[in-house]
């Protein structure tokens, strides 16, 4: 991923962070603590805990109200003095009160027009694009028989030679914990085993079993192939959530690219006017699937 698209993605993220949902104050709006003559409502109390800081928000749900509550009493004693100071009147707060607004109206029209219009269909469809663009992946399904020395491994491909079946010799003489299963390894993709064990089994037809030996740092290894495919996609209820932030990701991309065409960008700085156009080139909502590598198949045993 470039640089351009992780300042992308940071910033994206950051906004969605931003996102604090409102609690309208009506008639059911108990109050929960007063300080002084001022009152701090339920609806206040939960977004005090909605953002909360995320070490704090591990804590059971009885704790992160306390700790929601002392910190909201604390907001209102002291919001009190500054109001009594004029602190809010200095242009300093003026501005960052403007700025806030701004990024809570940006977050509520982000709610409405994105998060809140994604519709399983649209789901689905990206998850499907995902997965059509996952490079293919072979895997295989092997079992083993794990001894200790060569002699035994040359004496287990004797019996193999035979006639004996595989999984009751694994059951029998082999050294590995999986030996109960008759050795079997489940499917797995390159990357998983060691690299000596890996190349005779990718090697192999199905199956086939190993003709010599497989020396590896665990010992010495008969390696027999069940079964060779494609690894398959990750289900969608696995990575739901995860293609849900990719569609929303593009329809927001999309609101800024419709936004950016009625109103001209004018930045005086000529190094942030470059920094700045080339991060929204990365910003082509829909041009290209996710990066590769975000819907990895889940390994299959």
């Amino acid at each position: 991923m470039s640089s351009y698209h992780k300042l992308a993605a940071v910033a994206f993220a950051t906004f969605v962070v931003f996102q604090a949902p409102a609690f309208a104050a009506d008639s059911k709006d108990a109050v929960v603590a007063k300080v002084g003559d001022l009152e701090i409502h339920q609806s206040e109390l939960d977004l005090a805990v909605s953002n909360l800081d995320p070490q704090l928000a591990q804590l059971p749900d009885d704790q992160k109200k306390v700790a929601a509550l002392s910190a909201a009493i604390d907001v209102k004693l002291l919001a009190k003095d500054a109001l009594a100071e004029k602190l809010n009147e200095t242009p300093d707060f003026k501005t960052r009160m403007a700025y806030l607004q701004d990024r809570e109206l940006h977050n509520a029209y982000f709610k409405k027009h994105v998060v809140d219009v994604v519709t399983p269909e649209e789901v689905k469809a990206r998850y499907d694009k995902e997965v059509a663009a996952l490079p293919k992946q072979e895997e295989i399904h092997a079992r083993h028989i794990l001894v200790k020395t060569e002699d035994e491994a040359k004496e287990v491909i004797k019996e193999l030679d035979a006639g004996k079946d595989f999984a009751a010799l694994a059951k029998e003489k082999s050294t590995d914990p999986n030996k109960s299963d008759g050795g079997d390894l489940g499917y797995f993709a390159r990357g998983r085993m060691v690299k000596e064990f890996e190349d005779a089994a990718f090697a192999m037809p199905v199956g086939s079993y190993s003709k010599t030996p497989v020396k590896t740092d665990f010992g010495y290894h008969v390696i027999k192939v069940e079964d060779k495919r494609d690894a398959p996609p990750p289900p969608l209820d696995q990575v739901q959530d995860q293609v849900k932030q990719l569609v929303m990701r593009d329809k927001y991309l999309e609101l800024l690219a419709k936004a950016k065409a009625a109103s001209k960008v004018e930045i005086s700085d000529p190094a942030l006017a470059k920094g700045y156009e080339d991060a929204n080139k990365q910003q082509q909502p829909g041009a290209a699937p996710a990066d590769a590598g975000q819907l990895q198949p889940q390994p299959q045993q």
